[in-house]
Protein backbone atom coordinates (compact mmCIF):
# COMPACT_ATOMS: atom_id res chain seq x y z
CA UNK A 1 0.00 0.00 0.00
CA UNK A 2 1.36 3.42 -0.86
CA UNK A 3 1.82 6.20 1.70
CA UNK A 4 0.16 9.43 0.52
CA UNK A 5 2.17 11.40 3.08
CA UNK A 6 5.60 9.97 2.27
CA UNK A 7 6.83 13.33 0.92
CA UNK A 8 5.55 15.42 3.85
CA UNK A 9 7.89 16.54 6.63
CA UNK A 10 6.68 15.48 10.08
CA UNK A 11 5.91 18.28 12.53
CA UNK A 12 4.81 18.49 16.15
CA UNK A 13 1.16 18.43 15.07
CA UNK A 14 1.66 15.35 12.89
CA UNK A 15 0.57 11.96 14.15
CA UNK A 16 3.17 9.73 15.78
CA UNK A 17 5.15 7.51 13.42
CA UNK A 18 6.91 5.29 15.98
CA UNK A 19 6.74 4.26 19.60
CA UNK A 20 8.27 2.08 22.27
CA UNK A 21 7.26 0.57 25.59
CA UNK A 22 8.36 2.58 28.63
CA UNK A 23 9.88 1.25 31.84
CA UNK A 24 9.42 4.09 34.34
CA UNK A 25 12.70 5.30 35.85
CA UNK A 26 13.68 8.20 38.09
CA UNK A 27 17.11 8.44 36.42
CA UNK A 28 16.93 7.21 32.82
CA UNK A 29 15.56 9.56 30.18
CA UNK A 30 13.51 8.25 27.28
CA UNK A 31 15.59 7.53 24.16
CA UNK A 32 13.54 10.18 22.34
CA UNK A 33 11.31 12.84 23.87
CA UNK A 34 7.68 11.92 23.36
CA UNK A 35 5.09 13.40 21.08
CA UNK A 36 2.44 11.69 23.22
CA UNK A 37 2.10 9.02 25.91
CA UNK A 38 -0.26 6.04 25.69
CA UNK A 39 -1.47 4.51 28.97
CA UNK A 40 -2.53 0.84 29.02
CA UNK A 41 -3.76 0.53 32.61
CA UNK A 42 -5.45 3.19 34.76
CA UNK A 43 -3.34 4.80 37.50
CA UNK A 44 -1.15 7.78 38.27
CA UNK A 45 1.40 9.07 35.76
CA UNK A 46 4.40 11.11 36.96
CA UNK A 47 6.47 12.65 34.16
CA UNK A 48 9.30 15.12 33.66
CA UNK A 49 8.30 17.46 30.86
CA UNK A 50 10.46 18.35 27.86
CA UNK A 51 11.52 21.99 27.79
CA UNK A 52 11.54 22.30 31.55
CA UNK A 53 14.92 23.66 32.59
CA UNK A 54 14.20 22.76 36.21
CA UNK A 55 13.06 19.20 35.56
CA UNK A 56 9.50 20.07 36.52
CA UNK A 57 7.40 17.04 37.37
CA UNK A 58 3.77 16.78 36.36
CA UNK A 59 1.68 14.19 38.19
CA UNK A 60 -1.60 13.19 36.59
CA UNK A 61 -4.02 11.32 38.85
CA UNK A 62 -6.39 8.66 37.52
CA UNK A 63 -5.16 8.59 33.91
CA UNK A 64 -7.50 6.31 32.01
CA UNK A 65 -6.56 3.06 30.29
CA UNK A 66 -6.49 3.12 26.52
CA UNK A 67 -5.96 6.88 26.30
CA UNK A 68 -3.30 8.89 24.48
CA UNK A 69 -2.10 12.00 26.30
CA UNK A 70 -0.43 14.70 24.15
CA UNK A 71 2.55 15.29 26.44
CA UNK A 72 6.12 16.19 25.48
CA UNK A 73 8.00 14.09 28.06
CA UNK A 74 11.69 13.37 28.70
CA UNK A 75 11.15 10.91 31.59
CA UNK A 76 8.36 8.75 32.94
CA UNK A 77 9.20 8.59 36.63
CA UNK A 78 9.02 5.39 38.67
CA UNK A 79 8.28 7.39 41.82
CA UNK A 80 4.62 8.30 41.71
CA UNK A 81 3.70 6.28 38.60
CA UNK A 82 1.21 3.45 39.16
CA UNK A 83 -0.18 3.31 35.61
CA UNK A 84 1.24 0.49 33.48
CA UNK A 85 1.37 -0.48 29.84
CA UNK A 86 2.91 2.93 29.04
CA UNK A 87 4.09 3.60 25.49
CA UNK A 88 6.08 6.62 24.34
CA UNK A 89 4.92 7.80 20.90
CA UNK A 90 7.11 9.97 18.66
Amino acid sequence: MSDKFDNHSPGLTSPASAGDAVSPSDTAALPTHSRAIYVGTTGTLAVELTGSANGDVLTLQNVQAGMIYPLRVRKVLATGTTATGIVCLW
